[in-house]
């Protein structure tokens, strides 16, 4: 496992968040509990949830095991959890208004059973709430020891970019990270988001880096996906990528280019396309879930794996998007020349196509 800096904060994460979205629901809380023991002997530290995960549980069921283990362990903990998303029938109980993310932030605290959480991300945009009322309340949650650090979550180039440079103007916490979906089938967020990322010193963490399982290599063409899955789960984010994912033969090259590759290194298609998202500009932990202790030993063994030069520009050449003739044709190239260096592949490559 490596270590990176959270964004432009001097806290360092391991290269793999783990995601607990399954915790309490399709993974048993004994499951759960012997999956981040796992995950933290082999290195992790970065876990991630969110308060409408399982309607709390998952925050729940990751309190239940901060409350039974040793200071010494939980102390290795960074703890990231969400806040945006209501489970109750209230109007305001969907917003990043300070009404509802007092309410949510101490709800999290309380299930969390801790007194600090140290990333808490808004986790969506809210087109109603002024941005200066929602940094308001965040920077008085840090100044009052409830928050260390401040991320987002779902949020366009041109939305980060907004509350960024609000928060500059009002001299209050900045967001460090940016929790968005990104993998080798879903690369969009480099024409504007990676851009203004690396502009502002932002850290990435992908969520998804297995397109809902398809990149594990377990669907085929023409194949509709077991209902038991995240491609086959009916939630509508799901339930739209895996209509998308099939129509598209860009996809399925992509997917077989992955399993080739893997077949001729010697990894599982996961490794690969965890280890090229993990190395991607701007990125700093993908998000990775496991609903068993045999999935989570085989996504770790993607932290670990580095992509060789040749490798990388067959997926950045087969998964490249069309980002058309403008704004993100020749026009965007030119735009974000200035972020993209030697070491930048994934959007050298794309801006190349």
């Amino acid at each position: 496992m490596q270590y990176r800096t959270l964004g432009r904060s001097g806290l360092s994460v391991s290269n793999l968040a783990l995601g607990t979205m399954d915790f309490g629901n399709d993974t048993a809380e004994e499951d759960s509990h012997a999956i981040i023991d796992a995950f933290l002997e082999a290195g992790g530290n970065f876990i991630d949830s969110s308060d409408v995960y399982g309607g709390g549980e998952s925050e729940a069921v990751i309190g239940r095991w901060f409350a039974s283990r040793s200071n010494e362990l939980t102390d290795r903990v960074v703890l990231a959890t969400k806040g945006r998303f209501g489970t109750g029938p209230d109007v305001n109980d969907v917003s990043l208004s300070r009404r509802h993310l007092d309410r949510a932030l101490t709800a999290s605290l309380r299930r969390l059973q801790v007194d600090t959480i140290d990333l808490y991300q808004l986790h969506g945009w809210d087109p109603i709430t002024p941005v200066d009322e929602t940094l308001s309340f965040l920077d008085n949650a840090v100044r009052a020891g409830k928050i260390h650090y401040l991320g987002l979550s779902n949020f366009t180039g041109w939305q980060l970019q907004l509350v960024l440079s609000t928060a500059k103007a009002m001299g209050v916490r900045l967001p460090v990270t940016l929790q968005q979906q990104y993998s080798l089938l879903s690369r969009e967020i480099e024409w504007e988001v990676v851009p203004a990322a690396l502009h502002n010193g932002i850290g990435l963490l992908p969520w998804s880096p297995l397109a809902g399982g398809f990149l594990t290599g377990k669907y085929q063409r023409d194949a509709t996906p077991s209902s038991n899955t995240r491609a086959g789960s009916g939630n509508p984010v799901y339930e739209h990528a895996s209509a998308d994912y099939a129509s598209k033969d860009r996809n399925w090259d992509t997917i077989d280019a992955v399993k080739t590759i893997a077949h001729r290194i010697g990894a599982t298609p996961s490794q690969v396309a965890i280890s090229w998202v993990a190395n991607q500009p701007a990125v700093t932990s993908p998000v990775v879930g496991a609903r068993n202790l045999e999935q989570l030993t085989n996504n770790l063994a993607g932290a670990d794996l580095t992509l060789d030069a040749h490798d990388t520009a067959i997926l950045n050449k087969v998964s490249a998007p069309n980002p058309g003739d403008y704004p993100y044709g020749p026009f965007g190239r030119l735009q974000v020349a200035r972020y993209i260096d030697s070491s930048a592949q994934g959007l050298s490559e794309l801006f190349d196509h």
